[in-house]
């Protein structure tokens, strides 16, 4: 047993890695992280470390990867498992070559994200959580994935699709799963997150600001309070420095 100065574990055992270990590149990857913590504040880098062990194994923890973290970082266990634990970004069995995250909070659930559940496991025929046959898709509900502007969406691996259907889902799933080439973001060409079919203000202003604006051919204009600074200043020196 050893002993911690975090307040929320007095003691707690050694981790025990079970011979999992950072190969020699995703060490290096994960010394790049630690260098940006002192040396009595590595736990901060608990999160990138765990997520470079999840994609050394293939997309999921085990409880050998996160103890090994645990010893690397000098941290409890118990402590990298509750960060391990909490996050959804984390999972903790096999999941498919292409791991699909529906999300489900309000606003891609009131633009259809039942809709694409539905689509999603009548398509890979399995329910949320299972893998297919083949090993190459899984999937299941999360919640909010911060592209509600452009919902409903879906997270594939590591990228958004979003303005999705439950059709352009499903051919989606299709191209996937045939090998082509799909369009990451917006289905239906949206720009970043600006209204459906481009942007509907401000458009007579360019990147050199709105042509009636004194800015507007580019030329800078001193800020209003550098120029009463600068009056003040005159002010003060024609008065005799009063």
């Amino acid at each position: 047993m050893s002993v911690t100065t975090h307040p929320k574990v007095s003691t707690h055992p050694e981790p025990q890695p079970d011979g999992f270990a950072f190969t020699e590149a995703h060490w290096e990857e994960a010394k790049q992280h630690l260098a940006k913590y002192p040396a009595d504040h590595q736990a901060s880098a608990v999160l990138p470390l765990l997520w470079i062990a999840q994609r050394q194994i293939g997309g999921y923890l085990t409880t050998g990867a996160i103890e090994y973290v645990a010893n690397v970082l000098g941290m409890a266990p118990i402590r990298v498992h509750e960060v391990a634990h909490f996050y959804s970004m984390f999972n903790h069995k096999p999941v498919g070559q292409y791991f699909v995250q529906v999300c489900r909070t309000t606003p891609c659930w009131l633009r259809g994200a039942d809709d694409l559940a539905r689509t999603v496991q009548d398509k890979l025929g399995v329910p949320s959580g299972e893998v297919t046959a083949d090993g190459l898709f899984s999937w299941r509900h999360v919640e909010c994935l911060g592209a509600c502007c452009n919902a409903p969406m879906v997270q594939i691996n590591d990228w958004y699709y979003e303005d999705l259907t439950p059709e352009s889902l499903a051919q989606l799933l299709d191209d996937l799963r045939a090998g082509r080439e799909v369009q990451i973001g917006s289905q239906i060409g949206r720009h970043g997150s600006e209204p459906a079919g481009g942007a509907r203000t401000l458009t007579e202003v360019g990147e050199a600001g709105h042509p009636d604006y004194p800015f507007g051919g580019g030329a800078e204009v001193e800020p209003e309070v550098v120029r009463q600074m600068r009056e003040a200043a005159a002010a003060g020196g024609e008065g005799g420095g009063q």
